[in-house]
């Protein structure tokens, strides 16, 4: 992808940079072939090769775009931006040309994928939405209904990039497109998806850098009747990791099956015997048990109820889950050398439970499997011979047949699946979604990923093939000659890989029939054949290593496991154990074999068997319309927001993207229609935009100008080559900054005079304006002045006036309320006096009742005790003469007193009545409701009047009366106190005077 830069001091570039792969800065020094670079971060300064730096397009959309070939730039570091650049806005889905590049978020964004995004994305137009996996399927399912041809859709990349969700994506927009509305029960869109819950849990597994990684291959064949509705569906499984079943590395986990049915319910588990996975040999080789956020006995009922969905019934389901069962106990069979002969025997009790355990599972007799571990029958012309077999090589019978028997149950499951959803033999047209190993290159590589990078090496092939047919139609629509483009052809490769006789795979199966044959003679065997193959690389410091100059770079394998790993027979004393079951299911997967295949163990090369498969898939994609996913995964450390720049430019490289981004820059990357060109350039011929040409014309006539050749023009676009745009580009900068130092000279020129002349008319308005607000300012402080007179002067008037008004209703208001009061005080002090009165008479009459009856009693005495002493003493009687005489003149003045006090009482009322009723306020009230209503009193309510006049004649007879018995108390008093009888009479007080 060397493209010669067109740039000058000053340009934008990018430039390789260990840390984060390519790094963005600009131009400082040019000399010869070298450049001078200084980075973004203003600091480090680098020198390097102009051949090694690419320009960097600044004017290129803040958020990136979504298809990059739109970027004016197209290579390896403007690929990274853009996709780099997008993933931070959670923009997981680009466009690369027909190519759809989906980063792994690393976190739900079930937004993207509910009901209504697949509503929106049904049969919407690209242009119109984002990058969507939905987008692929929808394109797909239109040209087959438009066009009647099948479609495929490729899912690549590596483990842990999100195939196995994109997959399922896929198949669920599928089914929400071709599904049957209303339609009840187990219909096939159902069953297609619920077959990828089973599946997962035997075919995928926890690795190192995924969780939830496939190991195995799957092509998927959705078919569809004329009216577009899913009628049936297959399953094709390629390359099933077999070896995992029996060794696993740490982090790692073995297949989900296994630790899904140890988290079964307790009555599962108490059946098959079963316990913690801990316990397990083919689990406890690694520490890892559980996933995080992952519950296994939450993903038992579900793969349970998937199974239900697909039509495996529950008979078939237990006999599953025995054989999952009788694996895991398979494996902690261990065996022990024999003391007297060479021969492998059952360690220990333990060993021993699970021997039968695992026998009573399979339905087999434990003597008969445990020959089938430790013994072999050798058949010669002459005798049958039983050979006894040491601990290692039992053991590794062991780990053959639970292979066996893993490998038999996987592949009856995708049969049952394929079996029950059905195929529908009339249909024409099928969508094929292709789930496949992405390219792998470790510090380890053996078989695995020898045939994966083998099957990645035949999908580059067909994907190349596919590029250069869009790249022809898009030359052939705009009808233009169109040369070849060279580009790095990898069918050497593939002939280095597959070719008879002479190919590796042809080569290792003829070492895997010879008993003698080792790794190390495998691989010298390969040494001496492809020394000269300049895809062939003999590593210097081993033995058994070979490497590969693929595609995406060169792999070196350990070829060590190459023999064992490619060997796939069944042992005949397993054969026989397992086909002799009583279980149906199990001679199902194990059935009786011919005679002639029955009298020895049979070879068949996995890898052989695989070039099979896989030529047959291709078959099938050469027949459809191919449609590409390449997934990245953005970070080894599966965290969202994270994006490793050397983790993807690998992936990008590893996929094929670059490649075809490479071939598309060695021919005419850059497609624009005529008017997007003239927009983008037409400043380098200023005369083109003042007259009226036709586009085509001056796009020519811009061309022309810059001594561009070489480039192509169509019937509505322009092709030019990556370095013809750089160059347009770089003439464009250096118009645009030769232009902008004029234009920013008479700028400054124009400013300048235009800011003198503002301030010289400014300077001369402020000023006129000052003295206005001068003048203003005095005549309105003048006008305030005469204001301010007289409004203190009708303030002045208005306060007086008001004082006046207030204190003149103040006064009335105080001679009204005076005038009341007094009246109001009058009538209380009348109430209360004639209140008093009464109380006073009848208090005083109380007592003076009581005193009278002891004065009467008192009175006997001393009148008996009186004419006793009458006789002795006759000076008593002139005194009782002298104070009776006293008392009877000062009684008569006590009377005489009260009844003036009561009449100039009744005077004066009478007077203040008449003096009232002259009053005319109306705000008072007139006193003449003291005679005509009632006042509450002692009597039934009388008038004022009769009130007093009663109470006078009641005053003149209680008189009377209080005269009469006060004379006869002060006579019994004398009596009593001349006779010693009463001694506190109130004049024998001295202080006392009468």
């Amino acid at each position: 992808m060397g493209m010669p830069a067109n740039v000058e001091i000053g340009s934008h570039v990018w430039v390789e940079d260990p840390e984060v792969a390519w790094i963005d800065g600009i131009v400082i020094n040019i000399e010869q072939d070298e450049v001078e670079v200084q980075t973004r971060d203003g600091k480090t300064q680098v020198t390097v090769s102009l051949s090694r730096i690419y320009p960097n397009d600044v004017e290129a959309p803040s958020g990136g775009v979504d298809d990059m070939t739109r970027l004016q730039y197209l290579h390896e570091p403007a690929v990274l931006h853009n996709l780099a650049t997008r993933y931070e806005i959670n923009e997981i889905y680009t466009y690369s040309g027909n190519i759809l590049i989906a980063l792994n978020p690393f976190q739900p964004l079930s937004h993207l994928y509910d009901v209504y995004a697949m509503e929106r994305y049904k049969g919407a137009l690209i242009e119109g939405l984002s990058p969507h996996v939905f987008t692929i399927a929808d394109v797909a399912y239109r040209e087959m209904i438009k066009e009647g041809r099948s479609n495929s859709i490729l899912v690549s990349g590596e483990s842990g990039a999100g195939k196995t969700e994109t997959t399922k994506m896929l198949m669920r927009y599928l089914a929400y497109l071709g599904g049957h509305s209303g339609a009840e029960g187990r219909t096939v869109e159902q069953q297609v998806l619920e077959s990828n819950p089973v599946l997962e849990a035997f075919g995928n597994a926890k690795t190192a850098i995924n969780n939830n990684s496939s190991r195995f291959g799957k092509f998927v064949e959705i078919q569809f009747d004329k009216k577009g509705r899913i009628s049936g569906a297959a399953i094709r499984t390629y390359l099933l990791e077999r070896s995992r079943v029996c060794q696993i590395s740490d982090p790692e986990r073995n297949y989900h099956c296994f630790y899904l049915l140890c988290a079964a319910p307790p009555e599962e588990i108490e059946k098959y015997k079963l316990g913690n996975p801990k316990s397990f040999h083919y689990l406890n080789q690694s520490n890892c048990y559980e996933l995080v956020g992952v519950s296994d006995a939450q993903e038992y009922v579900a793969t349970r109820r998937a199974m239900d969905v697909v039509g495996i019934n529950e008979k078939e389901q237990d006999a599953i889950f025995r054989v999952v069962a009788a694996i895991l106990h398979l494996g902690n069979i261990n065996f022990e050398k024999d003391e007297d002969i060479d021969s492998a025997l059952v360690k220990d009790e333990q060993s021993l439970f699970h021997l039968h355990m695992t026998a009573e599972l399979l339905m087999c007799d434990p003597l008969s499997l445990e020959d089938a571990l430790c013994k072999r029958v050798m058949v010669t012309p002459e005798e049958i011979i039983k050979k006894s077999l040491d601990p290692h090589a039992a053991a590794v019978s062991r780990d053959g047949l639970a292979k066996t028997i893993y490998s038999r149950l996987f592949d009856w499951l995708v049969d049952k699946i394929n079996v029950s959803i059905g195929q529908d033999p009339s249909s024409k047209c099928l969508i094929g979604i292709l789930d496949i190993y992405g390219f792998e290159s470790f510090k380890a590589n053996s078989f695995e990923q020898f045939c994966i990078n083998f099957t990645n090496e035949k999908l580059q092939q067909h994907f190349n093939q596919h590029v250069f047919k869009m790249e022809q139609e898009e030359y052939a629509k705009e009808e233009i000659n169109w040369n070849y483009v060279e580009f790095v052809d990898n069918q050497d490769v593939l002939d280095l890989i597959e070719k008879k006789p002479g190919g590796i795979i042809a080569l290792l199966d003829e070492a895997c029939m010879f008993p003698k044959s080792t790794h190390e003679t495998f691989a010298q065997k390969l040494y001496q054949k492809f020394q000269d193959h300049k895809r062939f690389i003999k590593p210097k410091l081993t033995r058994s290593d070979f490497t590969i100059a693929h595609y995406a770079g060169e792999v070196q394998y350990q070829s060590d496991q190459f023999l064992d790993k490619n060997k796939y027979y069944v042992v005949a004393e397993h054969q026989d154990l397992l086909s002799a079951s009583k279980c149906s299911f199990i001679v199902g997967l194990f059935p009786p074999l011919s005679e002639e295949s029955a009298k020895s163990s049979k070879f068949s090369s996995i890898c052989s068997r695989f070039k099979i498969q896989l030529q047959q898939l291709m078959d099938i994609l050469n027949s459809t319309e191919p449609h590409y996913i390449r997934c990245v995964k953005p970070n080894n450390l599966l965290k969202p927001a994270t994006f490793d720049n050397i983790n993807v430019i690998q992936q990008l490289r590893s996929g094929g993207v670059l490649e075809v981004i490479r071939i598309k820059c060695a021919g005419y990357p850059a497609h624009r229609t005529f008017s997007e060109f003239l927009i983008r350039f037409g400043i380098l011929a200023p005369e083109i935009l003042k007259g009226k040409y036709e586009e085509k014309v001056a796009c020519k006539w811009i061309l022309e100008k810059m001594e561009l050749k070489g480039y192509l023009m169509g019937k509505t676009k322009l092709f030019l080559r990556a370095e013809q745009m750089a160059e347009l580009d770089a003439k464009k900068a250096r118009l645009l900054r030769n232009s902008a130092r004029v234009i920013q000279r008479q700028i400054r020129t124009y400013t300048t005079r235009k800011d003198y002349i503002i301030l010289r008319k400014s300077s001369i308005h402020i000023q006129s304006h000052w003295r206005g607000k001068l003048a203003r300012e005095l005549y309105k402080y003048k006008r305030k002045e005469v204001a301010a007179v007289k409004i203190q002067k009708n303030l002045r008037r208005q306060l007086a006036r008001r004082a006046y008004t207030g204190i003149r209703i103040s006064a009335l208001v105080v001679q009204t309320g005076f005038r009341a009061m007094a009246a109001r005080k009058d009538f209380r002090f009348r109430e209360q006096t004639k209140a008093a009165t009464i109380i006073q008479a009848c208090w005083r009459c109380q007592r003076v009742v009581s005193y009278y009856k002891k004065l009467k009693k008192a009175s006997v005495i001393s009148q008996s005790r009186w004419r006793g002493r009458m006789v002795k003493n006759s000076e008593a009687a002139t005194i009782i003469q002298a104070y009776w005489r006293r008392y009877r003149a000062v009684s008569y003045y006590k009377k005489l007193k009260k009844a003036s006090a009561i009449s100039q009482c009744t005077w004066r009322r009478r007077t203040a009545g008449k003096d009232h009723s002259n009053v005319k306020m109306e705000h008072l009230v007139p006193l003449d409701w003291l005679k005509s209503e009632a006042i509450p009193s002692l009597d039934n309510g009388l008038p004022i009047d009769d009130l007093l006049d009663e109470t006078v004649d009641s005053g003149e007879v209680l008189g009377e009366f209080l005269v009469e018995m006060i004379v006869g108390c002060l006579l019994g008093s004398l009596l009593m106190s001349y006779f010693g009888l009463i001694k506190d009479f109130p004049w024998n007080n001295s202080n006392n005077g009468l």
